[in-house]
């Protein structure tokens, strides 16, 4: 996953100006490294917590600066240098918007979540890197998450790669920024009420 244009889009961001800017230093980890070990425990753990709906806890699992992206794909000529589109993001979000959005669940007014949606993410292909700062590494992931709602529609699919930060912490790892780079221009699903 290339990150050149992420800095340029958290450092723009209105809600992700604030995110911390590290990025991952030489090849990746060795799978044997116990950092490799514990970041891939933790998007197993965070996924689990993701397809609970436990989105109280997910939010304890979040750095008080993250920020959490996924821009708009597009499809372009090759060469082009690009394939999201400039200014445009699916999500843009810091923790505040993310406790705002996890608030309106419990509301009467959550109507693209009653019924809830039945979802399962599947997490493969971690790769992890150091950086320049001892308590903080990247993870690269790719994501498939399936989600079924209601009884009529037919099921959904969105495949995704995801670049994280996770710092470490006294209590244990949070994250510290995400971005997620969806593979479709056209996601084909009912709407975006649920977290990658």
């Amino acid at each position: 996953m290339t990150t050149a244009y992420h800095r340029i889009d958290s450092a723009s961001s209105p809600l992700g100006g604030h995110a911390p800017t590290t990025q991952q230093v030489g090849k990746s980890l060795p799978f044997d490294d116990p950092r490799h070990f514990e970041a891939s425990r933790w998007l197993v753990e965070e996924a689990y917590v993701l397809d609970r709906q436990d989105y109280g806890t997910w939010l304890d699992l979040l750095a008080e600066d993250v920020h959490y992206y996924m821009p708009v794909k597009v499809t372009t000529a090759l060469g082009s240098g690009y394939d999201t589109a400039p200014g445009m993001a699916h999500f843009d979000e810091n923790k505040y918007s993310l406790s705002r959005r996890v608030a309106r669940f419990a509301t009467e007014h959550a109507w693209t979540e009653d019924p809830p949606s039945r979802i399962r993410h599947h997490v493969s292909t971690i790769r992890t890197f150091a950086t320049d700062k001892d308590d903080e590494i990247v993870v690269e992931s790719a994501l498939l998450l399936f989600r079924s709602r209601g009884d009529v529609r037919e099921p959904s699919l969105i495949s995704a790669g995801r670049e994280d930060l996770l710092r470490r912490t006294p209590d244990g790892w949070v994250l510290a920024r995400r971005h997620i780079n969806v593979d479709e221009s056209v996601l084909r699903t009912q709407n975006l009420a649920i977290f990658l």
